[in-house]
């Protein structure tokens, strides 16, 4: 008996390991950094110290504009308002699910003029706008992943404003405590990458020590296979990225990442934010999700 052996081409390997992704256009709202600058200190990525260059943000921005514009997204604008220089990061905005925006309330004084802003947008644009009762900061800390809402506290979100999504959602939330404070947002130490229900629990990449003992035990259990994200990749804010399945746009220098999105199926686009980076935002700063 004799076997015919073919060389296979290089060009045509595909580990049977790596699933198809398929791409799901979404439906974004962004925020123009026109009066971006650094004139306080409310995050250890700040120092008014050092100079910002609002054109140069405004450009960056530009560039993630334009991305999500040829992946086929639906991107809405709100008006910028002068004297609110983090207004640009548009996830801390609010949470929006089957239509219903909970708005934010803010922690620090110099950024609670932005909650009334962002309501006043979704009330204008067709949303069940429900005021929240607990400070929270909206997607920067809620992360809709399968059919769970994983909640951040510790630094920014109260954890008794967990109790008031799961009430208005009707959907499990799952609380997780963040600890360091360069990343005092859950959407800097987790990144979404495939949030499908079909997906079973979904996939997601995350940073280890960014959260209590507690907390990683849950994610270990829900997401065994997880992405874990180098330090490195991640004090360049890697895992602020946002994905639409199969294209996750993301940190142009957060390489491993890169490398790992790959390896998994994934089509990664780096951009550069490093101006905006200096107020502590990267991609998922600047994009929050609108959930018809």
């Amino acid at each position: 008996m004799s076997t015919n052996l073919t060389a296979p081409n290089p060009n045509e390997l595909v580990s049977p390991a790596t699933p198809e992704r398929t791409p799901v256009a979404r439906t974004v709202l962004m925020c123009k950094p026109d009066f971006f600058t650094v004139v306080y200190r409310i995050n250890p990525w700040m120092d008014p110290a050092i100079p910002t260059d609002t054109a140069l943000a405004v450009a960056q921005w530009q560039t993630l504009y334009d991305t999500y514009v040829g992946l086929g997204f639906d991107v809405r604008l709100i008006d910028p308002v002068d004297g609110l220089p983090d207004m640009v990061y548009a996830a801390n905005g609010g949470f929006v699910i089957d239509n219903i925006a909970y708005g934010a309330a803010f922690t620090y004084a110099e950024r609670q003029p932005e909650g009334p802003a962002y309501m006043d947008w979704f009330g204008a644009n067709g949303f069940d706008v429900r005021v929240p009762a607990e400070i929270n900061e909206g997607e920067g800390d809620f992360l809709l992943v399968g059919d769970v809402i994983l909640a951040g506290t510790g630094f920014r979100s109260a954890s008794n404003s967990h109790e008031e999504v799961a009430a208005i959602y009707g959907r499990p939330v799952i609380t997780l405590n963040l600890i360091n404070p360069s990343f005092y947002h859950l959407d800097t130490a987790i990144a979404v990458l495939d949030g499908s229900p079909a997906t079973g629990n979904g996939e997601i990449a995350y940073l280890p020590s960014a959260f209590d003992e507690p907390s990683l035990a849950i994610l270990r259990e829900r997401f065994p296979d997880a992405i874990i994200v180098t330090e490195e990749d991640a004090a360049i804010l890697g895992l602020n990225s946002y994905s639409d399945g199969y294209n996750v746009v993301i940190a142009e220098r957060a390489k491993d990442f890169e490398r790992q999105l790959r390896a998994r199926g994934f089509n990664p686009i780096g951009v550069d934010l490093s101006e905006l980076l200096l107020g502590g935002g990267g991609v998922k700063c600047c994009t929050l999700e609108l959930r018809r």
